[in-house]
This record gives structure tokens, sequence and C-alpha cells, in this order.
């Protein structure tokens, strides 16, 4: 049986852009984001089903997982800054409504497959199933920051086919603004340059896996490795 070393392209980016160790208000913002993105993320999967959520049952999923996200970190907002982050909720799922991912559905996880040995496995946000798939940020980020820009790059090689569009529901403006951005494909260059990097720390710190347990789809890709 053939092993392969998998890892996900979450742990590629904060291996080669680690972050210091996270404040308290670095906590409460991550909970933040998670939260948005599991609601929009259910929201968007009732809207493919046909359901209209109302604005109670949008509000006590909002913060049933922001009070999760708050539990698993350890920290604790006072009742006014949670009925602002709220209310801030609200407002994203607002233009989450008018976006034009919404009602998209999430593509099936890819592995990026790489000379048989290192499997990457990448899931974007959304897709629309034919040519284009979508990356959703709850902040601005365009033009996208270095860690961002290898997510993409990454996501592109597992979707060699499609489009990348990056789309932020900025929740610190008032209104919520909605911008996107068509992502250029990488070059030759700067898509040998991801996967060497993914290689390399897929055969380091990747977990190792039977191949033939792994499922696809997979995208293979051959890299040139210098003996010894």
């Amino acid at each position: 049986m053939t092993t392969l070393r998998t890892l996900a392209v979450h742990d590629i980016v904060q291996r080669t852009f680690p972050r210091p160790p996270p404040t308290e208000q670095d906590e409460v913002a991550m909970a933040v984001g998670r939260a948005i993105d599991g609601a929009l993320s259910h929201f968007g999967h009732l809207a493919r089903l046909g359901r209209k959520p109302g604005a109670t049952a949008m509000r006590e999923l909002a913060g049933s997982l922001l009070d999760d996200g708050l539990a698993e970190a350890a920290v604790e907002v006072p009742a006014a800054e949670r009925e602002k982050i709220l209310a801030q909720f609200r407002a994203v799922l607002q233009a989450f409504r008018q976006s034009e991912i919404f009602g998209l559905a999430r593509p099936r996880t890819r592995v990026i497959r790489i000379n048989g040995e290192v499997g990457v496995y990448a899931q974007p946000d959304y897709w629309d199933g034919r040519g284009r798939f979508f990356e959703m940020k709850s902040y601005a980020a365009i033009p996208p920051r270095p860690d961002t820009a290898l997510q993409l790059r990454l996501f592109q090689l597992a979707f060699p086919n499609f489009e990348a569009v990056l789309v932020c529901l900025n929740r610190h403006t008032s209104p919520v603004t909605v911008t996107s951005a068509l992502v250029e494909p990488p070059s030759p260059e700067q898509a040998a340059t991801a996967l060497r990097l993914a290689y390399d720390l897929g055969m380091e710190f990747g977990e190792p896996k039977v191949a033939e347990y792994v499922e696809g789809p997979f995208v293979d890709y051959t890299l040139r490795i210098a003996p010894g």
C-alpha cells in the first residue's frame, strides 16, 4: 500500500505565515469570524432548499455560534458588546443575501496530489459548479495579504479550470460593504513555488495516510526533486 502525507491548505498557510500568540481581542475577533462563516453557510444551505429563515431564527443561530466560539476560546464579552456584535451579524447576513455567493454550494474537497507522496486538502467557500469558485472574507481583503494570496493560489491549483473570485463582506463598515475581485491565475513560476512549498511542508508535517483510503477527486502535479 502507498502512503500519502496529508495536510490542508490552512495548515500550509499557518505554517508559512505563523501568527503571534493571540490576544483576548484576537480571540474575540476569530470567534466572530468563525460564527459569521457558520451562519452564512447555514443560511445559504437553507436558501438552496427554498427556505427563508426569519429574523428571530437568524439571530438565535448567530448568538449560539458566537457563544460557542467564545466559550471554546475561554473569553467573555460584556452584554452590550455582544449585542453590538449580533447587530453586526444581522448587517452581514443582509449583505450576504444580496451578494453573488448567496445560495451557492460549497464544493467537494479536492486533493492536490504532488509526486504521489503529498496530498493537500483544498475546499474554497463556494462555487457555481461550472467555472468559478469563491473565497469569502468578512473584512476588507482586497488586495489580498500574502497569507490570503497563498490560500487562493493553492485553491487555484486544486481547481485549475476555474476562475477564482475573492468576495469581501466587510463587517467593519456601516452599512456593510460588499466587494469582489477576480484573482489572476498563477504563473508557471508561482504555481511551481506554491507546489514546492506544499510538498516540503507535507513531507515534514503531513499526516501519513494509506493513499487508497484518501478520497478524491485528485488533481495531480509532478515536481522535479533534486537527489540528496
